[in-house]
């Protein structure tokens, strides 16, 4: 969008505070606007607004059943004042931006999307025509709480996680709240999230929760309240930590002078504490932690991933863990392993179809039973889903003073469970002021808000409260407080709410992660919700002092440093002191079989997809070019196309209308349902990184997005209907070959990338066997082909087929003009110096599958000949290559030959299968499964 010249013109001349309220429209009425600190009631005189502020806190307060004083509301600001005067913390903000000012918003913003598009953070926004996939929407500007603030939140988010503990505690323990009426046993035991499975179970460690998320909203009166709380799943930990990289690297003046305040330690504390509490540490035993995913079509699974990776902890799905013995174990190339802590990002009733539900396929049977044997340690343990009921809120102060004998420090919103005759009369009269909620999540009820509803509609409401009372939860209504954004010319307010963590970091002790994910309502809603498609935002929890620039020995790498971007974390150390040498402690991280399998498949279908451009450019040129009347060409190009399902076999071959092939073949690139062509392949390919998307790099996921979405949008703009026909003829050939080459240049960049930037362990072998069986099997049956059709004898044909296996340099380089057989299949079948040669090939997979022998030693299965399904390169001669059948007459001349190549593609065949069973399922050759 373009800049108003009018609006930053004098931009070099203002106060950047002054300039930014000057562009900043006002907040709604009755919403606390954060830029300017204070809120603005139209109906109420100005000085008689301090006043209206707290007599309305101290009502909500009483309806809350909070007894904490109210922070001071803001006092009478004169009139003049309103439109310029700023919070202090955002006029300090703003005069950090930067010699370019508010000129460079909108390029900061570009650069804000681009680098979360190329970093591939995704929401999945299930409700979206446009598909589920879609980039993380992120804000420009933080949302900035002052030292005061956030020492506010930070104590009562701390006081209210040790009250949830203590009450998962009772409920699965003594039940003495419910014995004395302070908690309802419908709203506990009548909650599905409550397990009867997990009644007397103390998990391991003796903590039921290791992670709790807090909703906060700011009132009118500028005092925090919480509306909702997480604690079966919490998300957001991994997408506040992108946010958190991404808006301290566009403000990083900003950031290192507002003391914001650091986040590694907390993320630190979270994995420190559960190796501590895991069974494991009471043997001895070094610890375990896997993070436990539903897989990639989770909405959050991006967070997953990112978290996987941040953490060191191993990224698996239920197919990956079994139990055995009442001990969970997790499924890897090297046999099954001990895990003794698994954090899930999985709701509770998808955990265990042996005692949840029977029909989830994304959990682990017997998981329970290992829980409660305690040998296994699960963060946050099962059956804290009826905490997050709305209700809850309703009596957590009452139990605060029971439990804590002190009073809730952080106030919930005034709430009233229907289920209690008393609350259900108290309410229905207030109905329009008041937010309708759900009790249970089954109940499937949308929440409502009371003003939005007609007379009528509130009528046929308060009749639904009255015949199923249990089933709603009424909520006093809050305005949000409006945080300010950048909209390309002006800074328009948003509705936000805050979601702060706890996590806990050893027994009975609680941190807060300083800051929280903040998520922004759209330009005319109420409530802020990313499923609804709302936005982000950093949040920035400023210090007293300058946080410490230094990081602890053994703190998680990768965290944010001054400028927000990674670095590797330093020692420190005492002034004077000597270094010492030490041997540091290495985990190899193992390789599950379904991370093995899928970078087998990342392996195979990067190798396919590059054939797959390599025979269509061949194709296109060999069409258009200098032998586009060879017959023997034409049809060795037609048979290999169709072989590799470029072209349906239903088209004519090029022999009989080279043309309709031509056409045809241009229409299959992008085809992913009838061909399994370019595009296809390049889908897959994606689908398969996605999976094991934790072992790669930003820089590797980003090439495969681009290259899939710059293969598409090439594809469409000379195959689409938009394409003038009078041009198709002419013009697609060559549309597509720059299409392809342009794919060319990033496949280039993934094999790249999967040569030179991935650590060799046995996942690194799996891929690169995948892409080797694949080499193996394409250029076996290309060469057999082209003796077949008698292309291999023509010089069009030697030259394609040379160009096919990427050697027409090499050979001329080598052979100079000649073309006769015996060189071709010197370079391409003996040279093992040339790495697409069939030898270079064998050879290479032989070594793999030695490797992956001596590494599965100890496995239950090991696989130690493997290497004998491969016919020996090094017994290959050329004159054996050259033999003729012995005995027959007028044989093929290179007998020898094809049957060296049958054999080459029969034991690609035999080796995947033999992969996928010893590796991948784990199952014998000798093995069946009986079915009805």
């Amino acid at each position: 969008m373009e800049n108003n010249p009018s609006l930053f013109a004098a931009a070099a001349l203002e106060v950047p505070g002054d300039l930014a309220a000057a562009l900043a429209l006002p907040a709604s009425v009755g919403h606390f606007d954060e830029l300017h600190g204070r809120t603005l009631d139209k109906a109420t005189p100005l000085a008689n607004q301090s006043q209206s502020q707290t007599n309305q806190t101290q009502q909500m307060l009483q309806l809350a059943g909070a007894t904490a004083a109210p922070a001071p509301a803001p006092g009478p600001v004169p009139t003049a004042a309103l439109g310029t005067s700023l919070a202090p913390d955002w006029t300090r903000f703003f005069n950090f931006l930067g010699g370019d000012g508010f000129d460079d918003l909108n390029h900061r913003t570009a650069n804000l999307q681009r680098q979360i598009r190329d970093n591939g953070v995704t929401y999945n926004v299930y409700a979206d025509a446009n598909g589920p996939q879609r980039p993380w929407s992120l804000d420009l500007f933080p949302l900035i709480l002052s030292a005061q603030d956030w020492a506010q939140i930070a104590a009562g988010v701390q006081q209210r996680a040790r009250l949830l503990e203590r009450i998962l505690a009772d409920v699965y323990g003594p039940q003495q709240l419910l014995a004395l009426g302070l908690l309802p046993a419908a709203l506990v035991q009548g909650h599905p999230g409550y397990l009867r499975a997990m009644h007397g179970v103390v998990p391991a460690g003796g903590t039921f929760l290791h992670i709790a998320a807090f909703d906060l909203a700011r009132g009118p009166d500028g005092r925090w309240w919480v509306v909702s709380q997480r604690t079966q799943a919490p998300s957001g930990l991994g997408y506040l930590l992108e946010n958190r990289l991404a808006i301290s690297r566009l403000f990083p003046e900003a950031f290192r002078e507002l003391k914001v305040q650091r986040l590694a330690a907390s993320y630190k504390a979270l994995v420190d504490g559960m190796k501590a509490a895991s069974p494991a540490r009471t043997r001895g035993e070094e610890s375990r932690i896997v993070l436990l995913t539903p897989g990639p079509y989770n909405e959050t699974y991006f967070e997953h991933a990112y978290l996987a990776r941040y953490l060191g902890l191993t990224l698996v799905e239920g197919s990956d863990l079994l139990v055995r013995d009442d001990k969970l174990y997790l499924k890897t190339l090297q046999g099954l392993e001990p895990v003794h802590g698994l954090l899930k990002r999985l709701d509770d009733e998808f955990l265990d179809p042996l005692e949840l539900r029977s029909d989830s396929t994304l959990g682990v049977p017997g998981l329970l039973q290992a829980i409660r044997a305690g040998n296994v340690l699960v963060a946050n343990a099962p059956g804290s889903a009826f905490l997050e009921s709305s209700a809850l809120l309703g009596f957590l102060p009452a139990l605060s003073r029971h439990l804590l004998d002190e009073p809730l420090a952080l106030p919930s919103l005034a709430t009233w469970w229907c289920g209690e005759q008393a609350a259900l009369q108290a309410v229905l009269p207030r109905l329009k002021e008041c937010v309708i909620k759900g009790t249970y999540p089954e109940s499937g009820i949308e929440s409502v808000i009371g003003q939005t509803l007609s007379r009528r509609e509130l009528d046929e409401w308060a009749g639904r409260l009255v015949r199923r009372s249990e089933d709603y939860t009424v909520q006093a209504y809050l305005p949000l407080s409006q945080t300010p954004t950048w909209q390309g010319q002006r800074i328009a307010p948003r509705s936000t709410m805050l979601r702060v963590f706890a996590v806990a970091d050893g027994a009975g002790s609680w941190q807060v992660l300083p800051g929280g994910l903040a998520r922004l309502a759209g330009p005319n809603d109420k409530i802020a919700s990313m499923q609804q498609g709302g936005s982000s935002a950093d949040v920035w929890a400023l210090a007293e002092s300058a946080p410490p620039r230094k990081a602890t020995i053994g703190a998680a790498t990768g965290s944010p440093t001054d400028n927000g971007s990674p670095s590797a974390v330093s020692l420190a150390a005492e002034p004077g002191a000597q270094p010492r040498a030490a041997t540091p402690v290495r985990h190899k991280p193992p390789v599950t079989s379904r991370a093995a399998e899928n970078l087998f498949w990342l392996g195979r279908y990067t190798e396919r997809t590059e054939n797959a451009i390599r025979m269509a450019q061949l194709t296109l040129q060999s069409l258009n070019g200098e032998y586009q009347t060879s017959q023997t060409l034409l049809a060795w190009l037609s048979e290999l196309t169709v072989k590799n399902g470029l072209v349906m076999d239903s088209v004519p071959p090029a022999t009989q209308s080279r043309r309709v092939f031509e056409r045809s073949l241009i229409a299959s690139l992008a085809d992913t349902e009838d061909a399994a062509s370019v595009g296809y392949n390049l889908r897959a390919l994606k689908g398969a990184a996605s999976a094991v998307r934790e072992r790669l790099s930003q820089e590797q996921w980003h090439v495969i997005m681009r290259a899939e979405a710059d293969f598409f949008s090439r594809c469409k703009a000379f195959s689409g209907p938009e394409h003038p026909p009078s041009q198709a003829l002419e013009y697609s050939s060559v549309e597509a070959l720059a299409a392809l080459e342009s794919a060319s240049s990033f496949l280039a960049a993934m094999t790249g990338a999967q040569t030179d930037r991935m650590s060799r362990d046995d996942g690194w072998r799996l891929l690169s066997t995948g892409r080797h069986i694949e080499r193996l099997n394409t250029l076996a049956s290309a060469l057999i082909l082209g003796f077949e059709t008698g292309a291999v004898y023509d010089e069009g044909g030697f030259g394609a087929i040379l160009a096919l296996f990427d050697s027409t340099i090499t050979f001329h380089a080598q052979y100079q003009q000649q073309r006769d057989v015996p060189a071709l299949l010197d370079l391409l079948v003996l040279d093992r110096d040339n790495p697409r040669s069939l030898g270079w090939v064998t050879q290479t997979l032989r070594g793999r599958l030695a490797r992956l022998a001596e590494n599965t030693v100890g496995a239950p299965q090991p696989v130690p000949d493997l290497t004998h399904a491969l016919p020996d390169p090094g017994s290959w001669l050329l004159s054996d290559l050259c033999t003729p059948a012995s005995g027959a007459q007028d044989s093929e001349p290179y007998a020898g030959l094809l049957a060296q190549l049958e054999l080459c593609c029969s034991a690609a065949f035999e080796l995947s299968d033999t992969l996928s069973r010893r590796y991948f399922s784990h199952v014998a050759p000798d093995e069946h499964s009986l079915g009805a």
